[in-house]
This record gives structure tokens, C-alpha cells and sequence, in this order.
């Protein structure tokens, strides 16, 4: 047994000794469960894929005379972002998308620009245009402001993503005889591709499937900066049918992640155009599994070959809420390029990029092992599926129906 502020001495000693995901799995190979979970003190996960839940939210300062934007209108670039908070803050979405976007009305939708990218050009340091139009009040009297912006300047930039890290997802595929364009990519009739994205065995709640280890306030690296974990996220639903190893089968845990968007860099934020959909943005995250029990890092060491998930049809079956799957298979099997899926071979695509994840745990790695990055004790745990905390958010709700 190991506690946290253990492992953190062992970090200021420069005395830690931290593998990545990849990495402890040939390592157990090589000395054993037991010898293993006594000489790892940190396991590094990675992801870098496209989560749409996500957006930032700034304090743009006051303007001279004063102008309140509540109630008002705001853009930037364009981009619509939401006013409905105080005088000077304001939450841009990662889709959000500008008014004159012709959307999918010449089908398929370009999708060339949204809040994805204001936030990646904010981080490359260029300036942003801001409109906004406000009613106007004894205390804020300005009506109208026309201005650019830029992140060194403003009182405070926050990466704030309310749906990240989904622990395992669906691999999409497409039964109907017409090509159709989804949040997982272009998908062609016939079973003609199959999409998937994860980092399978790199990514972290596939590595600690009942989150044992990671809770509200665990700090993690976040769009090349330092983040923290800050709730579950939306959709949160660990009460789904599992593998004996713990690991869900279908689309369970998320989280909520938050940090200071100005000790971030844009190539781990990257806004990103899906055709037919809308826009995204692509996120770096990874975060630090401290080796605290055997069991640990038993969970830490699955592969590829041990953590599986569902081919579901995103022509009939996804938009219309029918249950069922058409196949269970292993991210080793999508990894190979291709899957069998109702006897026909299917070629797979990867939304998310595994060479990225595996540098931002090689990354993280590295901080651990200089000192420069601590681990933090969780202050309230993830709720699992003992809590009861199980289907719920999910179920479809009868008045939308």
C-alpha cells in the first residue's frame, strides 16, 4: 500500500519512478503483479481527440464607459458566444458556429469555422475580433463595442470542458445504402467503414475503470498546460454492463475538466471542421494513475486485446435511439485496420490520434519525473456504479419523444 503524499515525496526526492500506460503492461510481464505495484509509483494515460462538451469562458475587462453585456449580444470572430452571466463574462462553445454558416443547408455542411478554432487562434496568440450590442443602464451605458481581443490581455481565459475522456465509445459504421456524416466522421453505405476514437489502452478511464484514483481535484494535463478534474462529467453513467476486468463494454464514465486556457498551447487545442456536422475541438488530455495497491495497477495494465466495445449502426439504429449491437470487438482488432462485422470485412479509421496520446503520457511522464508536476489528493470521489449513480442520465426523455 501506497498513499499519494508518499509518492509526492518521492517526486521532490527526484526518487519516482513512473511508466506509461503501454509500459506497465510488459513490465508486469517481465517481474510480476506484485513486484510491479512496488517499484511503479505513477501510471501516465493519454487521449487527444475530438470533445465537443467543451468550451472556455473569459473576463474580457471593462470598457470605457462601461458596457454590460448580459442580456446583450457578443461575438467573437463572428462566433456567437453567451452573455447570460455578468457584465464582462462570457462562455464561448467549442460548436458554436456564426450566424451566416450556410450549416446543412448545401448538404454536406462545410463547417469551416466556430468556437473551436476562436479558442486555438486565441492560443496562437492572434488577435480576435469582438461585436457586442448591450440595452444599455444608468451603471453600464455603452450600447455598442467594436474591438479586438487577445489572451495576454484579458482578466482571466478558462478552459472549462463539461464532457471529456468518454471511458470507451461506440465504433460507427453505416447499414443504409447512402453515405451519411456524424459527430464519428463520414461514414460509407453498405458497412463500407467502421470509426472509432480512443487511445484504447492509453486512455484513463479505461485505466482505472472504477475510479478508484481519479476524482474532483486531480490534477491532469489539459491542453498542454496543467488542469484539474473538477466534477463527472454530463452523461456520466457507470452503471453499464462490464468485462470481468471491470472495463465497461459500452460508453460509461466522463469528466469534467477545467484549467488557465493561458498556460496552454494550441497544438493540444485544436479547433477542428467535421463535414456534414458541425465543428469541434480536438483536446489533449492526460492524467497521472498513482500506483496506490496491487489492484491498481492490475486495472492500469489492460491492453488493447483486453478492453472491447460495440459496433452500432448510425443510419437507423444511433439517430433513433434503437438499441442493439451488430458486433463486440477489441481496440487490437480496430487497430489492425480492419473488423468483421455480419461477415464482410470492414477497413477501421481512428478519429482520435494515438501517437499524440502516447506523447502526451510520455509527456507527463517527463514532468513527473523532474519534479515539475505533483499529484494532488482527490477531494470527493466519481461516482460509480455502487452509488447508484447508474442509467439515469441517460434515459430518453418522454416529452422530447
Amino acid at each position: 500500500m501506497k498513499t499519494i503524499k508518499e509518492i509526492n515525496e518521492k517526486i521532490k526526492k527526484g526518487e519516482v519512478v513512473v511508466v506509461t500506460a503501454e509500459e506497465v503492461s510488459e513490465l508486469i510481464e517481465k517481474k510480476g503483479l506484485k513486484r510491479a505495484a512496488q517499484e511503479v509509483d505513477v501510471v501516465t494515460t493519454g487521449t487527444f481527440g475530438p470533445m465537443c462538451s467543451s468550451g472556455a469562458y473569459f473576463n474580457i475587462g471593462h470598457s470605457k464607459p462601461r458596457i454590460k453585456l448580459g442580456g446583450g449580444v457578443c461575438k467573437l470572430n463572428d462566433v456567437p458566444a453567451y452573455t447570460g452571466l455578468a457584465a464582462v463574462d462570457i462562455f464561448l462553445g467549442a460548436t458554436a458556429i456564426p450566424d451566416d454558416d450556410p450549416r446543412n443547408k448545401v448538404y454536406p455542411g462545410e463547417f469551416k469555422y466556430g468556437g473551436g478554432h476562436v479558442i486555438h487562434e486565441l492560443l496562437e496568440g492572434k488577435n480576435v475580433s469582438l461585436e457586442a450590442t448591450a440595452y444599455g443602464t444608468d451603471c453600464y451605458p455603452l450600447k455598442k463595442i467594436e474591438t479586438t481581443i487577445n489572451l495576454k490581455d484579458l482578466n482571466e481565459a478558462v478552459l472549462f470542458n463539461i464532457r471529456n475522456c468518454y471511458q470507451n465509445y461506440n465504433v460507427a459504421v453505416n447499414l443504409s445504402d447512402k453515405m451519411i456524416y456524424t459527430y464519428m466522421g463520414a461514414l460509407k453505405p453498405n458497412l463500407g467503414n467502421a470509426n472509432y476514437c480512443s487511445a484504447g489502452q492509453l486512455s484513463q478511464l479505461l485505466k482505472d475503470p472504477y475510479y478508484k484514483t481519479i476524482g474532483v481535484g486531480t490534477k491532469i494535463f489539459l491542453g498542454g498546460g496543467v488542469g484539474f478534474v473538477a466534477w463527472h462529467g454530463t452523461q456520466h453513467n457507470p452503471g453499464v454492463p462490464r468485462l470481468e476486468n471491470g472495463i465497461p463494454k459500452v460508453p460509461a464514465g466522463t469528466l469534467a475538466v477545467i484549467g488557465d486556457l493561458k498556460q496552454m498551447k494550441p497544438e493540444w487545442l485544436v479547433g477542428t471542421s467535421m463535414i456534414g456536422y458541425g465543428v469541434t475541438m480536438i483536446v489533449g488530455i492526460g492524467v497521472p494513475i498513482p500506483v496506490l495497491n496491487e489492484d491498481v495497477i492490475k486495472h492500469a495494465a489492460a491492453r488493447d486485446e483486453e478492453i472491447f466495445t460495440q459496433v452500432i449502426d448510425y443510419s437507423n439504429n444511433y439517430p433513433n435511439c434503437v438499441a442493439g449491437s451488430l458486433a463486440q470487438v477489441s481496440y487490437a482488432q480496430l487497430k489492425t485496420g480492419k473488423i468483421v462485422v455480419q461477415n464482410k470485412e470492414i477497413p477501421t479509421g481512428n478519429l482520435s490520434s494515438y501517437s499524440k496520446a502516447r506523447e502526451i503520457a510520455e509527456t507527463l511522464k517527463s514532468w513527473i519525473k523532474k519534479g515539475d508536476f505533483t499529484l494532488s489528493e482527490p477531494v470527493a470521489n466519481i461516482p460509480g456504479a455502487e452509488s447508484g449513480y447508474a442509467v439515469k442520465p441517460l434515459k430518453q426523455n418522454p416529452s422530447l419523444s
